[in-house]
């Protein structure tokens, strides 16, 4: 068992048979519940399933979650409106049990995964881990002029870096945190004008395990596949664009899996450029079918521009896919070049063009592609299982504790 025995890990929703970060944080919750003893702070959804009987080997602690504030998912997801309530019920509660004489070895706020959000935990009188949280990636300026399809809400990611050099109650929580752990090293310069005690990269996200290996597909073509919310910056429509630029190519296909606003757009640019009949569009379907288009695809093209984690890629590589996708945010952290085609990003045209070139070079060799998809499968069984990354957060947990004793015995002398 790990030094830290009593662990609050605190999360607005935790719920394993969400998805999201619901799902993620439950995730986590699963894995920490029988190495120490756990107290899970959260909300209780009205309609899904008890947190209290998800998690049977843990304390569970809730609250209702309003209901009035849940009529907008997207804007919910985004801006969670009922986060300051949260942020008040996990205060009282922890000062509560402090002024009981409890005492808890570390707390860690796990979500939300977005750094734009202050917590509770700042003050409370227990050492604390932030994270792993994402967001706060801009858009390359190349890109901007493409995202006029997005929601008026997604645009106050750009208050971002104004909050991180101004807001005092988001500074002081990650400046007194004992470790921010953020889902990629891009957030440690993110937050640069924070004066961060420790910091560690970790993406959030973790598999169960690898599929069987799969045989080496015969015959000709390359089937190309992407998944993800049909959003401008998932890359979706650069995908289509490449594919026009292989016109000596037709067995050349792509499968699209995902929904959202800018479906409409893509479907249009695939007819637009003469691919439609190469483009499969299968919006959005379960979990059980995404995982069967992995088995099925050749390539895994994701050139998502503003990509803060990127957990397709994970599903992609533990298939034993080859990856074609950026050097930036996420995907240059959790690929690495010998399993991924990793492309730099300066405009729309030049992405296009250098996925057209990566697809190229991918269909005329398949002992490449097999090679690729070989270190993919090993990458994330590395880093990505989720034992392994529960026994890393206890070894973070154990090293927060040292320190913590390290200024208790140097303010003794």
């Amino acid at each position: 068992m790990s030094g830290a025995r009593r662990v609050v890990l605190v999360a607005p929703n935790i719920d394993i048979s969400d998805v999201g970060e619901a799902h993620v944080a439950a995730r986590w919750a699963e894995g920490l519940a029988p190495r120490v003893e756990l107290t899970v702070l959260a909300f209780q959804r009205a309609g899904r399933p008890r947190l209290a009987d998800q998690l049977r080997g843990a304390e569970v602690v809730t609250w209702p979650e309003p209901a009035v504030l849940l009529r907008a998912e997207r804007l919910n997801a985004m801006l969670k409106p009922g986060y300051p309530l949260f942020l008040r019920h996990v205060r009282r509660w922890m000062r509560g049990q402090a002024a009981r004489g409890r005492v808890f070895d570390i707390a860690h706020q796990i979500m939300p995964l977005a750094a734009r959000y202050p917590s509770p935990l700042y003050g409370v009188g227990v050492p604390y881990v932030l994270g792993p949280v994402g967001g706060t990636l801009p858009t390359p300026p190349g890109f901007v002029g493409e995202l006029g399809s997005a929601p008026w809400f997604t645009r106050l990611r750009g208050l971002d870096a104004w909050r991180f050099r101004h807001d005092p109650w988001l500074r002081r929580s990650y400046a007194g945190a004992d470790l921010v752990l953020g889902v990629a090293p891009y957030i440690r310069a993110a937050l640069a004008d924070i004066p961060i005690q420790r910091f560690e990269a970790m993406l959030e996200l973790g598999i169960d395990g690898l599929p069987p290996e799969r045989p080496a597909r015969e015959g000709p073509g390359l089937r190309l596949l992407h998944v993800g919310r049909a959003v401008r910056t998932k890359g979706l429509r650069d995908v289509i664009r490449a594919l026009a630029q292989l016109s000596d190519l037709p067995d050349v296909t792509l499968t699209a899996i995902g929904d959202g606003e800018d479906l409409p757009h893509a479907r249009a640019e695939a007819v637009a450029l003469g691919v439609a009949d190469r483009v499969t569009f299968r919006g959005r379907q379960p979990k059980e079918v995404v995982m069967e288009a992995y088995a099925e695809a050749d390539v895994f093209a994701f050139p998502s521009f503003r990509e803060p984690t990127g957990g397709v890629l994970y599903e992609a590589m533990q298939a034993g896919l080859p990856v074609i996708t950026v050097d930036y945010g996420g995907p240059a952290f959790i690929t690495d070049d010998a399993c991924a085609i990793r492309l730099q990003l300066s405009t729309p045209e030049a992405l296009a063009r250098d996925l057209a070139a990566a697809i190229r070079t991918l269909y005329h060799d398949p002992e490449r592609r097999s090679a690729m998809g070989q270190a993919a499968r090993t990458r994330v069984a590395v880093e990505g299982l989720w034992p392994r990354k529960i026994d890393r957060l206890l070894r973070h947990y154990d090293e927060v504790l040292r320190q913590e004793q390290d200024k208790k015995r140097q303010g003794d002398d």
